[in-house]
């Protein structure tokens, strides 16, 4: 069974210009999530982009996730939030927003996090990195949760191509990298896309 797809949007977008390319990928494939990354943009210009990508996110029928912004998700109607900030973070995120809204938990690096994360009533647990380089041991961590629990798991594979697209069992794969910096990123989720049976 194809995993579900899970969009991670590039830390360099820019909220005037990014929307358009957002909408292209978002026809050419079905995801069920899109998280909006802070990378390094202030608060005020990743408050104007998380508007831009709920507004086409949502309008594509993708639960738009924000970046460790409890009271910014609230505002703009976001689906819920992607928490990187450890235990404490998650239980904050969980007491505020659950049921209503999704709460996932990010910035995994063992078994331990995992479980802990895990044990709060979470929506998924996120293995891989936002931006930035790839540990081989993410996608045995993604495989080994898969296999052992019922929460669901997202493998993050940023550099992920047509033909080499792994989840490792994962419910969720998150694409990121390789599509942005891609000629025509819609084009390559199209392949992307077909090669594992979940085009739009």
């Amino acid at each position: 069974m194809a995993p579900q797809l899970y969009l991670i949007t590039p830390a360099t977008a820019d909220p005037e210009t990014f929307p358009t390319t957002l909408m292209a990928v978002l026809n050419a494939a079905e995801f069920s999530a899109l998280l909006v990354s802070r990378g390094t943009l202030d608060a005020t210009a990743y408050a104007r982009l998380a508007a831009a990508v709920v507004n086409v996110g949502q309008g594509a029928g993708c639960a738009v996730l924000i970046e460790d912004d409890i009271a910014l998700a609230r505002r703009l109607g976001a689906d819920g939030v992607h928490v990187t900030g450890g235990p404490e973070a998650i239980r904050d995120a969980v007491a505020t927003l659950k049921p209503a809204m999704i709460v996932g938990a990010g910035n995994v690096h063992s078994r331990h996090d995992a479980m802990t994360a895990g044990e709060m009533d979470i929506d998924y647990v996120f293995f891989g990195p936002l931006e930035g380089a790839v540990d081989p041991q993410d996608a045995d961590l993604a495989q080994w949760w898969a296999e052992t629990f019922e929460v669901p798991g997202v493998l993050s594979l940023p550099d992920a191509a047509p033909g080499a697209a792994d989840a490792r069992g994962a419910e969720f794969m998150a694409l990121s990298r390789s599509l942005w910096s891609a000629p025509s990123p819609a084009a390559t989720m199209r392949e992307i896309a077909a090669g594992l049976g979940a085009s739009a």
